[in-house]
């Protein structure tokens, strides 16, 4: 069990580095006050900007699989262990009274790190609901699930891992499936956001 502590602990203490709490601070802006009050990488996006968002999204994914990259040499229990608890820190940080994000981009880099076809499965479904629909939440749990059934028929051993961090991180949705519901979930036109930022570069 002692292997497992290192592991464990770095994948949660690198987890619950706050990126897109720190990104938005530079910016001027508390994420916890701003918006949805989510301190997770949409909503920098949404209140701080494109460079600011897609800085945020790629430290939180890369947390993720920074900490499985780690520790690739002890196995793979621990680099599930790492990358579940990367998500876990991201959701749950000390340094932020344990008030954390969704888990969604950290669960990504994971997938990323210990499986790259299921990242890259979770990544391309994600850009084609988020392209059609505009709904954030909606691609991230469709994309959640769908790189989960992906590593099921891969005949991956580990995909009850993420499947069980997918429906963790899908139950923490709670509120924004209500509003998909409701049909007053807030949408975000994510490609057309980046797409601005690329026109403003070259001209």
């Amino acid at each position: 069990m002692r292997e497992y502590l290192f592991p464990i602990l770095l994948g949660y203490f690198i987890g619950a580095i706050p990126f897109s709490f720190i990104i938005a601070k530079i910016k001027g802006i508390d994420l916890r006050k701003t918006g949805s009050g989510n301190v997770g990488g949409t909503n920098v996006l949404r209140n701080a900007g494109a460079l600011y968002g897609g800085i945020a999204f790629f430290l939180d994914i890369f947390k993720g699989f920074v900490v499985v990259l780690i520790v690739k040499d002890l196995g793979i229990n621990a680099q599930l262990l790492a990358g579940s608890f990367a998500v876990f820190g991201h959701c749950f940080p000390i340094y932020l009274k344990f008030k954390g994000g969704k888990g969604v981009a950290t669960t990504l880099g994971m997938f990323f790190g210990v499986y790259p076809l299921s990242g890259a499965v979770f990544f391309g479904i994600w850009l084609l609901v988020v392209g059609v629909t505009q709904y954030v939440s909606l691609a991230s749990i469709i994309a959640l699930l769908s790189a989960s059934i992906f590593t099921l028929l891969a005949g991956k051993d580990y995909w009850l891992i993420f499947l069980a961090l997918s429906l963790f991180s899908i139950l923490r949705h709670r509120s924004n499936i209500q509003r998909l519901v409701n049909g007053a979930e807030r949408k975000t036109d994510v490609i057309d956001i980046f797409l601005k930022i690329r026109s403003r570069k070259k001209g």
